[in-house]
């Protein structure tokens, strides 16, 4: 087992802690969002306004050294160039120059993408899925690191259009902050009495640090039982009753991936089966096409039951396994 540097951890924790500073009492969401980040993946927050999304994405960027912010604001009139930049003739010079779009920032967030027309919803595939951008024929690189943060307004379904699977398949992960518990609102409000704390955060990330806790990931340990115990559950999922289409090998990347760096951020060189049950839901749910049967079946319930039923089923199929950490 390769063992990580203390510093690499004590650093992961500092920055879960930074971002808990303006994002309270929702511990757990921060660290899938941040585990996110720290293993090249992106994040779906699908959530009603006003429960720290954009807050939270901006206290990310903040925390990190030098990292830039970019917000988009998706409407069913913006087109793919808003985001990914485009080339203007210049007269004085006679030549085409590039302007870059907010695709180009390190953290992005994108909000109600489900506003915007297919078209441009799918200008943000290459970049999510390829760190780069394709524009008049030139591909140019995106900056590391490079989060993409995309909310969903799931109470107001008018104007908008759905992410097809090709689209939702490139987030690591869907998520919700939720509301604050009664005692945490009360914080909320005491906090921004005299401004937003948010305006109080500053770096505690540097670029150095920043690339090895990147590097750190890698090096978090894999038992081979659960390696193929996360094969054994993704599989499953192709073959259960009530799933049309299961999640792809990609699923299973990702779990994995996932995985390794949500163990960092508590703390810990190796990863557990209870990180693998825990990350289930929010890594493969949004992957998974459930029969329409299924679906009418379980209207009633809502659809984060009829996936928790899902996962049950899986874990029942392919229980976890006990991994010889001494090995």
């Amino acid at each position: 087992m390769v063992q990580l540097e203390g510093r690499v951890i004590e650093t992961a924790e500092r920055l879960l802690a930074n971002v808990e500073r303006v994002v309270v009492g929702k511990r757990e969401e921060i660290a899938l969002v941040l585990s996110a980040l720290i293993s090249g993946g992106h994040v779906l927050l699908e959530d009603v306004p006003g429960t720290a999304k954009t807050v939270l994405a901006r206290a990310i960027a903040r925390s990190l050294d030098g990292a830039s912010f970019a917000r988009v604001q998706c409407t069913p009139d913006l087109q793919p160039t808003d985001i990914t930049g485009l080339s203007i003739f210049d007269q004085k010079t006679r030549e085409f120059e590039f302007r870059p779009g907010p695709v180009f920032a390190n953290v992005i967030l994108v909000d109600e993408v489900n506003r915007a027309m297919p078209r441009t919803q799918s200008a943000l595939l290459e970049a999510m899925a390829e760190r780069q951008v394709t524009i008049d024929g030139v591909t140019r690189p995106l900056p590391s690191p490079f989060l993409v943060i995309a909310t969903e307004n799931p109470i107001d379904l008018e104007g908008t259009f759905p992410l097809p699977e090709a689209q939702l398949d490139r987030f690591a992960l869907r998520t919700a902050l939720g509301y604050p518990t009664e005692d945490e609102e009360v914080s909320v409000l005491a906090a921004q009495r005299h401004g937003h704390p948010i305006d109080d955060i500053d770096p505690v990330v540097p670029a150095v640090e920043l690339g090895a806790l990147l590097a750190g990931v890698e090096n978090v340990y894999v038992d081979e039982l659960v390696v193929r115990w996360i094969v054994q559950l993704v599989r499953t999922t192709r073959a259960l009753e009530g799933v049309a289409v299961g999640a792809s090998v990609r699923g299973s990347l990702t779990l994995e991936r996932t995985a390794r760096a949500w163990a960092l951020l508590h703390g810990r060189d190796h990863v557990v089966p209870e990180d693998v049950e825990l990350l289930f839901l929010p890594v493969l749910g949004h992957r998974l096409l459930l029969t329409t049967a299924y679906i009418a079946e379980t209207r009633s319930l809502g659809r984060a039951v009829a996936l928790a039923r899902i996962r049950d089923r899986a874990l029942e199929l392919a229980p976890p396994p006990a991994p010889d950490w001494d090995r």
